[in-house]
This record gives C-alpha cells, sequence and structure tokens, in this order.
C-alpha cells in the first residue's frame, strides 16, 4: 500500500470519528432541551404564626405614675417644758388616743414655783383688800391703788403661767394613732422646745399618695376619680384612692403639678412609707373590642393587624381607643369575632400563606 492510500484511510477516519462526535452532541443538546422545557411544580411556603381571637370586654383609660404612701395625720412630739424624764408609759408600735400621757418630766420644781406663785398672789389680794376699803373713801392715792392693780394682774398672770408649766411636764399624745418612733430615754434631760423630737405619731387608718402629673393631664383629672394603687409589699395587692386635692398651679420648671390621693386604710393593712404603682382611671368602655397590644403593627403612623382567613393573613387597618396594660380596644377595622396573628406578623406581607400553630381564644 502506498502512502497516498494510507493518507486516504486515515482522512475517512478521522471525518467519521467527527461526525459520530457530532451527532452525539446533538443528540446530548435534544434531550437536555426537552427536559427544559417541562414545566416545574410550584413550591407554597407557609409562615408558621400564633393567633388570637379578638375579645369583648371592658377596658379604662389611665394614667400611670408611682407614689409613696404618707401618713395624712402625724405629729412629732416634742417636750414643752425641761427637766429629767421620770417615766416613758408607751412604746414603738402601740396605738395612742389623743391626751394619753406619754411621758412625764420631773415636775418637783415646777410644783414650787406654782406655790410660789400662789403665795405672791394670795399676798397681793390681801393688800388689795385693804386698799379697796380707804381707796373708796379717798384716803389712797390713785396712783397707789393702780400700781397694786398691776401687780394683782401680773401675780395672777404667773400663777396661770406656773400652772401651765406644772401641766407640760406631762407629755401627751396631741393626736390619735400608732407610735411610729421613740427617742426619749428615762434620764435624759430635755430642753423646753428642743429640736428632738420625743415621739412620732402616726395615723393610718387613712393614708395619702403625692403623684405629680404632666400639664397635660390636667382637664383629665377631677376631684373624687377613683385610682387603682398596687402595692408591691403586699403581693401586688391592688387597693382604691380617690383624688382628694389638685394643685391649680403648674410647675414651670417640670411642667407638672401636684395631686393628692386620699386612701382608706380601715384593715390597717397598709403602712406609711409603701411604695405604690397608680393608675388614674379617666373613663370607662362597656363592651369594647380589645386585641392584644403584640398584635399591632405600627408604620408611618399607620396600625394595623394581619387577620387570618383560610390559610391567608390579610392586613387590616385598624384604629385604636383606649389602652390598658397589655390591651387595646379598637374602634374600626374590625367586626370583634376575628383571628389575628399575635406572633410571627414581622415576617408577613399582605395575602401571605400562614400555618396557624397556636391559637388563643
Amino acid at each position: 500500500m502506498d502512502i497516498t492510500t494510507k493518507i486516504f484511510r486515515h482522512s475517512l477516519l478521522a471525518a467519521g470519528m467527527l461526525g459520530l462526535s457530532v451527532t452525539l452532541t446533538g443528540c446530548g443538546n435534544a434531550e437536555a432541551t426537552d427536559a427544559s422545557e417541562q414545566p416545574k411544580e410550584e413550591v407554597i411556603i407557609t409562615i408558621p404564626v400564633e393567633t388570637q381571637v379578638v375579645s369583648s370586654g371592658t377596658i379604662a383609660s389611665t394614667y400611670n405614675a408611682t407614689a409613696i404612701l404618707e401618713a395624712k395625720e402625724e405629729a412629732f412630739v416634742v417636750a414643752r417644758a425641761s427637766g429629767i424624764i421620770e417615766e416613758i408609759l408607751v412604746e414603738e408600735g402601740d396605738y395612742v388616743e389623743k391626751g394619753q400621757v406619754l411621758a412625764q418630766l420631773d415636775k418637783k420644781r415646777y410644783e414650787l414655783n406654782l406655790a410660789k406663785a400662789r403665795a405672791d398672789l394670795r399676798g397681793i389680794e390681801q393688800e388689795l383688800a385693804k386698799i379697796n376699803e380707804v381707796y373708796s373713801k379717798k384716803l389712797v392715792s390713785e396712783d397707789a391703788f393702780q400700781k397694786l392693780t398691776a401687780q394683782y394682774e401680773s401675780a395672777t398672770a404667773s400663777v396661770k403661767l406656773a400652772e401651765l408649766d406644772l401641766k407640760e411636764t406631762t407629755i401627751l399624745a396631741p393626736i390619735s394613732g400608732y407610735i411610729a418612733e421613740r427617742n426619749a430615754k428615762v434620764g435624759n434631760l430635755t430642753e423646753s422646745f428642743q429640736r428632738e423630737r420625743m415621739f412620732h405619731i402616726v395615723q393610718q387608718r387613712e393614708l395619702q399618695g403625692i403623684v405629680y402629673l404632666p400639664e397635660s393631664e390636667l382637664p383629665q383629672i377631677r376631684k373624687d376619680q377613683k385610682a387603682a394603687l398596687t402595692v408591691s409589699a403586699l403581693n401586688d395587692r391592688v387597693v382604691t384612692g380617690f383624688v382628694e386635692r389638685i394643685s391649680p398651679v403648674i410647675d414651670s420648671e417640670t411642667g407638672t403639678f401636684k395631686v393628692t390621693l386620699r386612701v382608706p386604710n380601715h384593715d390597717e393593712i397598709l403602712k406609711a412609707g409603701m411604695f405604690s404603682e397608680v393608675s388614674l382611671h379617666y373613663a370607662t368602655h362597656e363592651n369594647a373590642t380589645l386585641l392584644p397590644r403584640k398584635a399591632l403593627v405600627s408604620i408611618d403612623n399607620n396600625v394595623s393587624v394581619f387577620v387570618v382567613d383560610n390559610g391567608v393573613a390579610k392586613k387590616v387597618d385598624i384604629s385604636t381607643g383606649f389602652e390598658q396594660g397589655d390591651m387595646v380596644e379598637v374602634l374600626h377595622g374590625l367586626n370583634g369575632n376575628e383571628n389575628v396573628v399575635v406572633t410571627g406578623h414581622q415576617n408577613l406581607k399582605d395575602a401571605s400563606p400562614v400555618e396557624v400553630v397556636n391559637s388563643q381564644a
């Protein structure tokens, strides 16, 4: 076989291999084209959410503040006479009536002063009696008579002062209440009107609380308005108070005004100094449409909720009214029997498919 014949055979083999390759490639593209033209099944992704049925009930408009309970009546007892404390008749925690004896000072010096004043008065009375007999006969000068009369009046006042000093050696309760503090001790020397308080008495049958409200709340407050006070020291017990006084003056520095609450305490469970959270009730709406605050979605001052209907969450715009605790009043937008999303609405859009994983009545 010559060289020309060999070259021809190799050319035919190469051409055959090339044709086979083109054929196989063409078949592969055809299969790929057929596969891409087949329709794909659409996958629907549902978002898990928790829902709650809209409820109906009572809701109040309130303003929340804090207050320290204070004794409405209290008295700090100080000594009005000087002397050694001989006896103390009450202890802290005792209940005392107005006028009850709390302590007794040494009164010997005051008894002697009273006796001296009375003796001086008797002497002047006797002398004045003699002068009166001769004065009527004009046997004594007007000046002498007036001087003796003045001495008599002075001696009479001295007796009354001595009696008062003696009386003030007995320390009496100025009001009825509990002994909150006793600083006096037997043997101590008291000075008249000293700053140290011997006793502190508080009346706790009625307490008061002071709250400071923003000036914008002034039109909402009225006398005898109810307030709920939650006392943490009594396991969050709620007691009722009433607005007793409203200050007509706004503090220019803080922009607030003072409101004094009257808190009845007939069972005397409340104690002065207790901390309380105050909710002032402005108005109450009965049979209101209510939903949890966490169901609200607020965007650009627009409030909406997602309502689940046949597995689809629909966005519904609403308007709200009173807010109290975790509940919000719905004025417009809901009928009152919808199932609203309370958890998971952050991932929702209008008409999103959802799966309810927990529903609360």
